[in-house]
């Protein structure tokens, strides 16, 4: 996993490999406490993974690159959902948000590059088909 367009010595890797998370950050400031974690609350109902939080992401500062990559689990898709209908989603405080995210079949993962942080710090592998993706 990259960033396009930095240099991997500008970017902080996170890693969250039994629940197949990885998170990687360009900021003026990362602090010791920032990383990855299993999230106590419950998955959106169309969650394709167990939801993860982003621990300490108030603390980072002058955030240039902030992409997450989550693996998720094609048998929970809806039958005849397309493979390629999956995105991460963000729980913002009034709902889950869908980012725009790119799919990756082989490896069954779903990323989202953003220029700046999420807009919450739950985050999860969601189907986006239809209406189905937010709610």
């Amino acid at each position: 996993m990259a960033i396009p367009g930095y240099d991997s010595g500008d970017v902080a890797e996170y890693t969250l490999d039994r629940a197949g998370a990885r998170a990687e950050v360009v900021a003026g400031v990362v602090p010791d406490a920032f990383g990855l974690d299993r999230s106590a609350r419950d998955p959106t109902a169309t969650a394709l993974a167990d939801s993860i939080e982003l621990v300490g992401l108030e603390e980072l500062r002058a955030v240039e690159a902030f992409r997450i990559e989550l693996v998720y689990d094609p048998s929970a898709l809806p039958p005849g959902a397309s493979p390629t209908d999956v995105a991460i989603a963000v729980d913002d405080g009034d709902g889950w948000t869908r980012l725009e995210s790119t799919v990756d079949l082989e490896e069954t993962t779903v990323s989202a590059t953003l220029g700046d942080r999420p807009p919450g710090t739950t985050i999860v592998a969601v189907y986006a088909g239809g209406d189905a993706g937010e709610e």
